[in-house]
């Protein structure tokens, strides 16, 4: 998902080691840079150089029309499929079902995922201003990723600040809450002291992503 700058290095350099040719799909939220940077490269190193025909890329209109698409066009014929994301639409890859319920408010085409798993409901809040439709839409929800980028508003910049997160957790009740894709006044904070504040406000559990952070979703959610 999001394959922003380094996203193959980063993948190559983690331990354990992740290997991109071993993936079945690019999901895109939206075109923008920390998002889409590397998913050119993604799509180079998951079908092997285009050698092996595999793979499809789940993204936004805007990502592969019009005047600023991402997706170089001849990368494009080394995948299985392209499927263009909207509102309320419904997917499967493979065994896994998942849906994009709402089009976030954000500058370009963008879109949360919801994914519907044995164990539970895994819901990702990509980029977005704040609504009440984010809560009307993403109902219900075992276990909440959102995007937190801003500590408090800025005028004009669509997204979600901490009184955001405090209020859709709320709304939500999820399990779990994960906070990630951290703006510098979240940093300068610190995540983690970020996400306890929110826990305290909410009585939730919440967690601050760290690069390499890695969970076993079922023990997770049933834990």
């Amino acid at each position: 998902m999001d394959p922003g700058p380094g996203s193959l290095v980063r993948a190559l350099r983690s331990r354990p080691k992740l290997n991109p040719s071993t993936l079945n799909a690019i999901f895109l939220t939206h075109k923008h840079i920390d998002h889409s940077n590397d998913i050119n490269i993604m799509i180079e190193a998951m079908t092997s150089g285009g050698k092996h025909k595999k793979g499809i890329v789940f993204a936004p209109s805007d990502a592969l029309k019009g005047e600023d698409p991402v997706i170089l066009r001849y990368l494009r014929t080394y995948l299985e499929g392209i499927k263009i994301l909207g509102e309320g639409k419904s997917y499967n890859l493979g065994e896994l079902k998942f849906s994009t319920p709402l089009r976030h408010t954000h500058p370009v085409e963008t879109y949360g995922v919801k994914f519907a798993l044995p164990y539970g409901e895994v819901v990702f809040i990509s980029d977005t201003a704040f609504s009440t439709e984010l809560i009307k839409k993403y109902f219900p929800v075992d276990l909440l990723i959102i995007n937190l980028v801003l500590n408090q508003p800025k005028v004009g910049v669509e997204h979600l600040t901490v009184k955001d997160a405090v209020e859709l957790i709320q709304g939500l009740h999820p399990k779990k809450t994960i906070i990630t894709h951290f703006g510098m006044s979240i940093l300068r904070e610190k995540p983690e002291i970020v996400a306890e504040q929110i826990a305290n406000l909410t009585g939730s559990i919440v967690l601050a992503a760290y690069d390499g952070m890695s969970i076993h979703l079922p023990e997770f959610l049933l834990e």
